[in-house]
């Protein structure tokens, strides 16, 4: 399998080239940053040749020694690679390495001719605290896992686009998961439980103090199981400890905030459309990945197809850098409000809308909706059209970009 571009990154990247702000690189483990830093860098050199890059990865062997000198040592080795008459691109790669990191950043900063780029694990930059400790300096970049474009991309299965968007939805795009599967679906979810152990004892078992690891496990199999379903902390306490499975509201709020925070997991708040206002109660939780979410569980939940779609749909308008909340409008609820720079779009997501009742209640908080902002219905159905002015898509279409 070839490596797939992450043209939407590089794309947001280059846009950022030369600005006055460290570009900061986040998302959950092994979902690629540093393959992008790298793809990002070659796209650099190949547009002018004498471009002036420094890279350093401060997990590598060679650069472990400098990382344990100090930050001081490591801005002082930067600068005498920098380049006075040019812009230097410098890329810093496991930053978390070096004690008191953000002083390496801020010195390099502030040199005139060097645009700073930066990863790290999450224990140094869970939910942005790198950028928040540059505040104005800082610009997160947040990657997911493969979209389903660049998984057909990866596996090159692109004729039968139905079966492959069925193994997407079980698989994921966790990029070497994609390659394991290619060889056993096994070794695909056997290799995502292993990220998940990662993350939990790297990020977050260091990072937070975990009472129960049993009951942490409860809540997070309780939020994979309820992707697309309105949740909170009281209610989700209160059903696991009517399951003789007992925690409070508070350690519940704690444990989905450290989900969160290694985007493991992402939070879609509620909104008004009639009232313009956001909400702070019943948020929806989406999981960084589908393939991720199935190997948490151990299982497949096929009767849950209508969720996972749905969590797809999320995360490909995060893709494409939308801003998304779930939409209240009366007593009503709209799956998704997204909003671009190209506008509002109010969105549903159903499996099937074959079933009349299921069409009329899908279209019914469309009704609803005051203003004329578009409005769209996504299914796995293959009928595409319009209904009154509401576009109806098919998913795969969708997803392609045919729509």
């Amino acid at each position: 399998m070839e490596q797939v571009a992450r043209r939407g990154y590089l794309e947001t990247l280059e846009d950022l080239r030369d600005k006055n702000l460290i570009k900061v690189i986040t998302g959950a483990r092994r979902v690629g940053k540093s393959t992008l830093m790298a793809q990002y860098r070659d796209m650099l050199q190949a547009k002018a040749r004498d471009v002036s890059v420094l890279a350093i990865n401060f997990d590598e062997p060679e650069y472990r020694f400098l990382a344990e000198s100090g930050w001081k040592n490591v801005c002082d080795f930067a600068m005498q690679a920098v380049h006075a008459e040019r812009m230097n691109y410098v890329f810093l790669d496991e930053v978390q390495n070096i004690p008191q990191f953000e002083k390496l950043l801020e010195g390099l900063f502030v040199h005139p001719k060097v645009d700073l780029y930066v990863t790290g694990s999450n224990a140094c930059l869970l939910s942005g605290e790198l950028a928040t400790l540059l505040t104005g300096r800082g610009f997160e970049i947040n990657v997911l896992p493969f979209s389903f474009m660049e998984y057909l991309e990866l596996t090159g299965n692109k004729e039968n686009t139905d079966r492959a968007f069925a193994d997407y939805i079980r698989v994921g795009g966790f990029p070497e998961a994609v390659k394991l599967a290619g060889i056993n679906e096994n070794y695909s979810f056997q290799y995502l439980q292993t990220v998940y152990k990662n993350i939990y004892e790297n990020d977050i078992k260091k990072r937070y103090k975990i009472h129960s690891n049993l009951s942490y496990q409860e809540v997070i199999n309780f939020l994979a199981d309820s992707v697309g379903s309105p949740v909170s902390p009281g209610n989700i306490a209160k059903i696991l400890t009517n399951a003789e499975k007992k925690i409070d509201n508070k350690s519940v709020a704690k444990y989905i905030s450290t989900l969160t925070d290694s985007y493991m997991f992402y939070r879609a708040t509620r909104y008004d459309i009639k009232g313009k206002q956001h909400l702070a109660t019943q948020e929806k939780y989406y999981a960084v990945d589908t393939g991720f979410r199935n190997a948490l569980l151990g299982k497949e939940l096929f009767s849950d197809e209508g969720h996972l779609l749905e969590n797809i749909v999320f995360l490909e308008l995060l893709r494409r850098k939308n801003q998304v909340w779930v939409g209240k409008i009366g007593s009503s609820e709209v799956d998704f409000v997204a909003r671009s720079g190209n506008g509002t779009k109010y969105i549903q997501v159903s499996q099937s809308v074959k079933n009349p009742e299921t069409l009329s209640r899908e279209l019914a908080p469309f009704d609803k909706i005051p203003d004329h902002n578009e409005k769209i219905l996504i299914t796995a159905d293959y009928e595409n059209g319009s209904r009154n002015g509401i576009r109806q898509i098919n998913v795969v279409d969708w997803l392609l970009g045919k729509f």
